[in-house]
C-alpha cells in the first residue's frame, strides 16, 4: 500500500466509523486551508480527506483491508486523493462529514400535488341559519384522459435524459484554493426531471392535466356566518403529472336580510310604535325565520326598549341551540295634530299635570340608532 489511511486519520485498524467520523472532524478543523493557509498544511488537508472517503465507504474500506487502493482505481493518486471525481471534495460531502447531513439527489417527480383552490358563494339569512345544501360549477385543472396524466401522446412514453443520463443534474469540476470543487445544478435539457417527452400529448400540452367545468354539492352546515370556510378534501387542483389534488375551500358570503341584522348568532330588528299603542300596550305580528309571531308591547313601553325572542335567532354552528331575536321599540311622536286631536292630549296632559313639564336630564344619554351604532363598532 502507498499510502497507511489509518495512520493517516490516527485511528486504528479496529476503529468505528464513529470514531473514523471523529477523527476526520477533527483534523479538518485544524488543517482546513482558512485556518492554516501553509502549502503543506493544504497537502495534508488532502490526505485526511481521501483516507475518510476510504474508510467511511465500508465497500472501497474493504478494498484498503485487503491490499488494494481503490482511489488509484478511480484515477487518483493512492494517499492523496484530489477533489475531482471519486474523490472526497464535493462540498456536500463535506457537510456531511462535519453536520451529518447529505443534499438531495436525483431527478425530481414529473408528478406533484396539485393547488389549493377557492370558491365564494352566496347564501340567504335562513339558509346560514338553519343550513342547506347548494350546487357549484367549479373551473379547476383535472387529469387528462388522453394520456391519464403521463403527458406523452398516446403510443408514446417518456425516454431518459441523454443529458444527464436519467439523473436530474449536471456536475462541473471547478479549481479553487481546496483543489477540485464539484458543483451540481439541475439538468437544463430535463429540467431537472430525469427523462424528457419528445411526442407530448396534444391535449394537455404535456401537463398532465387540463381545465374542466365541473358541478359539486356542497352541504353548508346550520350557523355559517360571513367568512366561513367549508374545506372539501381533494376536490381542488389536480397537480402536474396528474398528481393528487389540492382542497377546495367554499367561503360563505351571506347576503343582507330586509329586516333583521345579525350579530354572532342573535338577530335584531326594529318596530315602530305610535305613542298611544305604546302607551295602552299591543300585539304586533312579526314574520320571523321561524313563521309569524306576535311581539308583546306591554303597556307603558319605552323607545329605545328591547324585547327579546328566545330561541329564535341563528343556529350556533358548533353545539347545539340558537340565538334571541331581539325586538328593539322606537316610540313615534306625532308630528302633525289635527284641532280636535291636539285638544285631546292638552287634556291628557292637564289630567297628568304635564303642562309645563320640567324633564328630566340625564348625562351621556344615548338614542336607540346612537346605541346600536356603538355596538357594531364595540364600544
Amino acid at each position: 500500500m502507498a499510502t497507511d489511511y489509518y495512520a493517516v486519520l490516527g485511528v486504528r485498524r479496529d476503529a468505528s466509523q464513529e470514531e473514523i467520523k471523529k477523527a476526520f472532524r477533527r483534523l479538518a478543523r485544524e488543517l482546513h486551508p482558512d485556518v492554516n493557509p501553509d502549502p503543506k498544511t493544504q497537502e495534508r488537508f488532502k490526505e485526511i480527506n481521501a483516507a475518510y472517503e476510504v474508510l467511511s465507504d465500508p465497500q472501497k474500506k474493504q478494498v484498503y483491508d485487503l491490499g488494494g487502493d481503490p482511489l488509484s482505481q478511480s484515477g487518483g493518486a493512492g494517499g492523496a486523493g484530489g477533489f475531482g471525481a471519486g474523490g472526497f471534495g464535493n462540498f456536500s460531502d463535506i457537510m456531511d462529514a462535519f453536520f451529518g447531513t447529505a443534499s438531495q439527489r436525483g431527478p425530481r417527480s414529473r408528478t406533484r400535488r396539485g393547488q389549493d383552490a377557492m370558491i365564494r358563494i352566496e347564501v340567504e339569512l335562513d339558509e346560514a341559519a338553519f343550513g342547506t345544501t347548494k350546487d357549484i360549477q367549479v373551473d379547476t385543472a383535472v387529469v387528462c384522459t388522453t394520456c391519464s396524466g403521463e403527458g406523452a401522446a398516446p403510443g408514446t412514453s417518456a425516454q431518459t435524459c441523454d443529458m444527464c443520463r436519467g439523473r436530474g443534474e449536471v456536475s462541473q469540476v471547478t479549481r479553487s484554493f481546496l483543489g477540485q470543487v464539484m458543483t451540481s445544478r439541475p439538468c437544463p435539457q430535463c429540467q431537472g426531471f430525469g427523462t424528457v417527452v419528445p411526442t407530448p400529448c396534444p391535449e394537455c400540452a404535456g401537463d398532465g392535466r387540463v381545465r374542466s367545468r365541473r358541478t359539486l354539492t356542497v352541504k353548508i352546515p346550520a350557523g355559517v356566518d360571513n367568512g366561513t370556510r367549508i374545506q372539501l378534501a381533494g376536490e381542488g387542483e389536480v397537480g402536474p403529472g396528474g398528481g393528487p389534488a389540492g382542497d377546495l375551500y367554499v367561503e360563505i358570503h351571506e347576503l343582507p336580510h330586509a329586516q333583521f341584522q345579525r350579530r354572532g348568532d342573535d338577530l335584531h330588528c326594529t318596530v315602530t310604535l305610535p305613542m298611544t299603542a305604546a302607551s295602552l300596550g299591543t300585539k304586533v305580528p312579526l314574520e320571523t325565520l321561524d313563521g309569524l309571531e306576535e311581539v308583546d308591547i306591554r303597556p307603558g313601553t319605552q323607545s329605545g326598549q328591547s324585547i327579546p325572542l328566545h330561541g329564535r335567532g341563528v343556529t350556533h354552528l358548533r353545539g347545539g341551540g340558537r340565538g334571541d331575536l331581539i325586538v328593539h321599540v322606537e316610540v313615534q311622536t306625532p308630528t302633525k295634530l289635527d284641532p280636535e286631536q291636539e285638544r285631546l292630549l292638552r287634556e291628557l296632559a292637564k289630567l297628568r299635570g304635564e303642562e309645563r313639564p320640567t324633564g328630566q336630564f340625564q348625562p351621556g344619554q344615548q338614542g336607540l340608532f346612537s346605541r346600536l351604532k356603538d355596538a357594531f363598532n364595540g364600544r
